[in-house]
Order: C-alpha cells, then sequence, then structure tokens
C-alpha cells in the first residue's frame, strides 16, 4: 500500500483513481519517455542534470560534449582547473556555481566510490552538488529504480491537477508517491515534466486541447481555455 501524504492524511480510493486516469493518459501520450538529456554513463547523466538547472536540456548537450571530451572521467574532472570548466560550460548559466558542484561530485565519487555512481538516493545526496531532484532522476534513469524527481514542472502540473496542495519539493514527491503505484514511479517525473513543456506551461498553457482538462483542478482553466463554467 502507498504511505501517508505529506500532512499524515491516507489518499483516498478516488483520489488513486484519478492519479490512476492521469497515469492512464499520459501514458497514452508518451508511449516512451526517458530524459533529454545526452549521457553515456550514470556519472555523466549526473553531471549533465546537475547543469540543466535554470537552463534548457538543448544548451546543456551543445557544452557537455566539449566537457566530457576534455574530462572523460570523474578522476579528470575532480582535478580540473575551473578556469577552464567555467570556459567550457560558461553558456549554460550559472556556470560558476555549476563548476563548483560538478568537480566537487567528481571528487567525493572518487574518494567514496572509487569513481562510480551509487544507485541508492542516501549515498547519492551526499555528493556535494546533488540534490533530491537530481539523485532521483539518476535513479529512475539509468536503472529504473522507483525514485520521483520533483522539478519546477512537476511542482505546476501536479499542483493544478490537485494531486498535491503542497511547495515544498519534497512533499510533493510524498504526495505523489501516496496516490501512484510504486511501480510507476520511475517513469512519472519524465511524463509530468514533458507535459509541462508541451501542454500544461506556466503562463500560456494549452487548456483548450488539454487531454487532462477534465481531471484538473486549476481555478483558471476555464479562462485559459476559452470556457463557460458548467
Amino acid at each position: 500500500m502507498p504511505g501517508p501524504r505529506a500532512d499524515g492524511t491516507t489518499a483516498t480510493a478516488k483520489e488513486r483513481g484519478k492519479a490512476r486516469a492521469i497515469l492512464n493518459r499520459l501514458f497514452e501520450r508518451y508511449p516512451e519517455m526517458g530524459t533529454a538529456l545526452d549521457y553515456e554513463n550514470p556519472w555523466q547523466l549526473l553531471v549533465v542534470t546537475v547543469m540543466s538547472a535554470q537552463t534548457t536540456d538543448e544548451n546543456v548537450n551543445k557544452v557537455a560534449p566539449r566537457l566530457f571530451t576534455r574530462y572523460p572521467t570523474p578522476a579528470d574532472l575532480a582535478e580540473a582547473n575551473p578556469e577552464e570548466v567555467e570556459e567550457i560550460i560558461y553558456s549554460s548559466g550559472f556556470y560558476r556555481q555549476k563548476t563548483k558542484s560538478i568537480i566537487a561530485l567528481s571528487q567525493d565519487l572518487e574518494e567514496r566510490h572509487q569513481g562510480e555512481v551509487p544507485p541508492q538516493l542516501d549515498e547519492l545526496v551526499k555528493l556535494r552538488g546533488v540534490g533530491r531532484k537530481t539523485a532521483s532522476v539518476v535513479l529512475a534513469e539509468v536503472w529504473d529504480l522507483p525514485a520521483i524527481a520533483v522539478d519546477t514542472h512537476v511542482n505546476r502540473v501536479t499542483r493544478r491537477l490537485g494531486l498535491t496542495t503542497e511547495t515544498d519539493p519534497n512533499k510533493i514527491e510524498q504526495d505523489l508517491k501516496s496516490v501512484f503505484p510504486r511501480q510507476t514511479w520511475s517513469g512519472l517525473s519524465m511524463r509530468f515534466i514533458q507535459f509541462g513543456r508541451d501542454v500544461c506551461d506556466a503562463r500560456r498553457p494549452l487548456c483548450g486541447s488539454c487531454e487532462l482538462f477534465d481531471l484538473c483542478e486549476w481555478p483558471d482553466r476555464f479562462e485559459a481555455a476559452g470556457r463557460v463554467r458548467d
């Protein structure tokens, strides 16, 4: 049985049924779904996921090949000159902080795990620069492990759909785990993320053509869709 929500309550059968309906429609729209970030191994995915903060996957994919050609292993990046890394990833934005993070996480991987990415959430989040969202992306994408990553898209879409009322990512994650079957967690985030990009945009959502409209609880959905409330 799924666990409790962040507020300690248990989801009702009706709420779990709604979650299943949402999940079914997302699977119909996106039968196959994975990250749009390019990577060749778990360490590369860890690095590019950190780099993807506050920018597009496309921007990261443009700079990542040069980064990994220059630093092909965690050991190489762990010993990198920060100024050289900053120059390579400059166009991804927030390049100074990202440089510190990807060098630090590579150092930690070498020191603690001999350069191998551990497939455990509690170990991943101990790496400097790696938060719960990044760790969950790697676990779900690489090993298909039950993990839900909550980014801004997941936050927005799930709140609009009424799957959670929380604003804290960790609490949203717990709420989602309370209504969706464990075996579906690994593919859930990427589908919500892509749906947020394609349909449920922050400023201009396509409510008029949204296949989840009848399941949505966002108060502005009727206005956005140009419909009159019943």
